[in-house]
């Protein structure tokens, strides 16, 4: 559906993407990782036909460069920074771009509904939440039905409920069948939304692998030790093991593995089950 093939930008003498060369395939969700200053919307932002390169992007066959109109017409864009007109209502902000995209008014309130924003169309859109705004950034990017999701850090302004939230539903725009290409700097939105993740570093591909590879790849993961009385070992193994994490017994305790913004999980799980921890490292 995407083909990137030896595509370099460069800024003078600093070169953002270098050598630059993947595919993404239909209903694949794939994410672009790597730290800030990677080259990652970069990127992006040569796909969408914003910047000029050298290579060769292809969208479905055909070359963004020379049909950048028609390309864009299989495009949603999500951007990281949101520019809406702050005392126009949701509702009327949608109906303006449906306009703008050439699709039928009705599908401002459908493109609402779909993101959970039905009850606040007539809200001005300055008065809407973080999270809110980001999701009608979806809604938009939808409104035209594209088959291709283009999103730049997603949810990097969000609180983890809005996060989650969000998360939710481009698992479900994906469900439904569309092709996903997004950059990120954060492990667990990858694990949860993506199939297949390029690491880039300094404007170049560094890494191929498949989402639930890359904290092992990258040795991104981190080992917490729990230590509980004798008589709740084998429980805590048996809970933690259910919700899903890597355990195993250690003398006293436990040691379990978790994503680096994750160290307090297991214990919370344990808490709620009413499992004792009596003390905790950070390996």
């Amino acid at each position: 559906m995407i083909e990137y093939s030896h595509v370099t930008k460069r800024f003078g003498k600093f070169t953002a993407v270098d050598d630059l060369s993947f595919a993404v395939q239909p209903q694949e969700a794939l994410a672009l990782w790597g730290p800030n200053g990677a080259g990652k919307t970069t990127a992006i932002k040569c796909l969408l036909g914003l910047l000029r390169y050298r290579g060769l992007i292809s969208v479905d066959g055909m070359d963004a460069g020379k049909n950048g109109k028609a390309v864009r017409r299989l495009l949603g864009y999500v951007p990281q920074e949101l520019a809406f007109y702050a005392d126009m209502s949701a509702l009327d902000t949608a109906l303006f771009y449906a306009r703008l995209k050439g699709v039928e008014a009705g599908r401002a309130q459908e493109a609402l509904q779909q993101v959970g924003l039905a009850e606040h169309g007539d809200k001005p859109v300055g008065a809407l939440s973080g999270g809110m705004k980001q999701r009608l950034a979806l809604g938009l990017a939808l409104l035209a039905d594209p088959p291709i999701l283009v999103l730049d850090e997603p949810t990097s302004n969000l609180d983890a409920a809005a996060r989650e939230l969000f998360l939710a539903m481009l698992r479900d725009v994906k469900r439904a069948g569309k092709t996903v290409i997004f950059t990120s700097h954060r492990l667990e939105e990858v694990e949860a939304l993506a199939d297949t993740v390029l690491v880039m570093d300094g404007g170049r591909l560094t890494l191929v692998c498949a989402a639930a590879e890359l904290p092992d790849r990258l040795g991104l993961r981190s080992r917490v030790k729990l230590r509980l009385p004798a008589s709740q070992l084998e429980r805590a193994l048996a809970v933690l093991t259910t919700a899903g994490f890597t355990v195993s017994r250690n003398g006293v305790g436990v040691l379990v593995d978790v994503l680096p913004d994750q160290k307090a999980q297991p214990i919370q799980t344990l808490y709620d089950a009413d499992v004792e921890v009596t003390d905790f490292e950070v390996l």
